[in-house]
């Protein structure tokens, strides 16, 4: 353990380690019930569940013994609703199993990463964006998951009436709205009290009002409705035999007929990976303190390839975009240092295999604290935002927070703040300031933006 992680070099021991270990799990479990519920929409539940903790063990796993940072991955939010809610029931919504198109896609995608992440393209990218960006960006990501998490709960929806969708208050006589409130108190006080673990209590606790609220009859179960009994099903065992509705599900029969739509969606989780990672990058390190006094990550390249070989395995056993949690900073606080506590997190992920049916039976409303929680830890970055500096720094910033929730897509908020950040430093007469890598990015969003153009026709 001492020579392969250097414990001593960086000031831990196994005991800390471990107990790190452990504490990332329970900061980030709530994605084993969160993912089923997003992806369970276009694909089998329990499938992705299981594709979900063994993807996420074997990514973090890589983590702890090829880069040795106590950073744990698992499928990343905004990317699975991504592959939900955009893929699957925008574009392809006219297709039979659009998930196993994908999760094709998906695949690509993760392929291609490594050749990027060998060649440190991805690095370059990383590493290119303007600090203040950075923290916009991740402050962006924390709005959209939040507001992903206010949906799950009925806390807020769209209304559509005479053709028109607005968005509306969920009505608190609605046990979802209500208890899912609850549990976010319920996190807040506990992270108050420095309780270990208060993020997957919140969602346990949230729950079990569920249930009892199921027993006195305010929760009605309604299948035809999409609202399901809280009660978990052991009836049925562990329920792992799902994985053989999800791993190896892909389509390239689609593929060959249908190769320039499939670039096309290749394209748009590449281009909402590469930068969404950027993101969820930035804030693990910036949470964690891993980056150095120029604002950057030491050994980069190794990070990006954990959740380039993440994603590929990923797509494999059945599940979205696998990457690093911003929640790895819980174990970092509580004294993480290397890739040990990565390790021990990665084994938790195998364990939580046993504890399927208890997972799947937590409901959208009882996961939604957790997202509304998360998102408030990544909107903190924007304290960090210089808005007395260059306009085009700040301007950048500003757009990729407003643009990320208001356009429902990450990669778009991102979008905006470089094309944004690039036409403003030109028009200052800085184009000198913008880097080679920035001039590349920016090329891409206006093929994108192009893309989008002929779409649209």
């Amino acid at each position: 353990m001492e020579q392969f992680f250097k414990l001593k070099e960086h000031g831990t021991t196994v005991r800390t380690e471990v107990v790190a270990g452990v504490t990332t799990f329970l900061t980030m479990a709530y994605i084993l019930a969160v993912n089923p519920n997003i992806l369970g929409s276009v694909m089998d539940r329990s499938g992705v569940f299981v594709a979900t903790a063994i993807a996420s063990a074997l990514a973090t796993f890589i983590m702890a013994f090829f880069a040795n940072y106590p950073i744990a991955l698992s499928a990343g939010l905004g990317l699975n609703a991504y592959f939900a809610y955009t893929v699957c029931l925008g574009e392809l919504a006219d297709v039979e199993n659009p998930f196993t198109i994908a999760l094709t896609a998906v695949l690509v995608e993760g392929l291609i990463f490594i050749l990027l992440s060998v060649f440190k393209v991805r690095e370059q990218m990383i590493n290119g964006i303007p600090q203040n960006l950075k923290n916009g960006i991740s402050a962006g990501i924390g709005l959209f998951v939040a507001y992903i998490g206010l949906q799950g709960a009925n806390i807020i929806f769209f209304n559509v009436n005479d053709g028109s969708a607005t968005i509306t208050l969920g009505s608190f006589a609605d046990p979802r709205v209500a208890l899912a409130l609850i549990g976010f108190i319920i996190i807040i006080v506990l992270v108050n009290y420095e309780i270990k673990g208060a993020v997957l209590i919140g969602i346990l606790a949230t729950w079990i009002l569920g249930i009892l609220a199921e027993f006195a009859g305010w929760y009605k179960v309604d299948i035809d409705a999409g609202v399901y009994s809280l009660i978990p099903d052991f009836s049925q065992g562990l329920q792992l035999g799902g994985i053989a509705n999800t791993a190896f599900k892909f389509n390239f029969g689609w593929v060959a007929k249908n190769l320039i739509q499939f670039i096309a969606i290749v394209f748009s989780f590449l281009y909402v990976d590469l930068f969404d990672t950027v993101g969820t990058v930035v804030g693990v390190a910036d949470k964690a303190g891993l980056l150095d006094e120029d604002g950057k990550l030491p050994r980069v390249g190794k990070v990006l390839m954990a959740d380039a070989l993440g994603t590929v395995a990923g797509a494999c056993l059945g599940t979205s975009t696998i990457t690093s949690f911003v929640e790895s900073s819980a174990g970092v606080a509580a004294g993480g240092r290397t890739g040990l506590t990565a390790f021990t997190t990665g084994c938790m992920f195998l364990v939580s295999l046993l504890l399927s049916p208890i997972f799947l039976a937590i409901p959208g409303f009882a996961t939604a604290p957790a997202l509304l929680y998360v998102g408030m830890l990544m909107v903190s970055s924007a304290k960090k935002i210089s808005f007395e500096g260059d306009i085009a720094d700040t301007v950048g910033a500003y757009l990729a927070m407003l643009m990320m929730p208001l356009s429902y897509s990450i990669a778009t908020g991102i979008m905006f703040a470089i094309l944004a950040w690039v036409i403003i430093k030109t028009c200052e007469g800085k184009s000198k300031d913008v880097s080679p890598t920035m001039w590349v990015v920016f090329v891409l969003f206006c093929l994108r933006i192009l893309t989008l153009i002929m779409n649209f026709q």
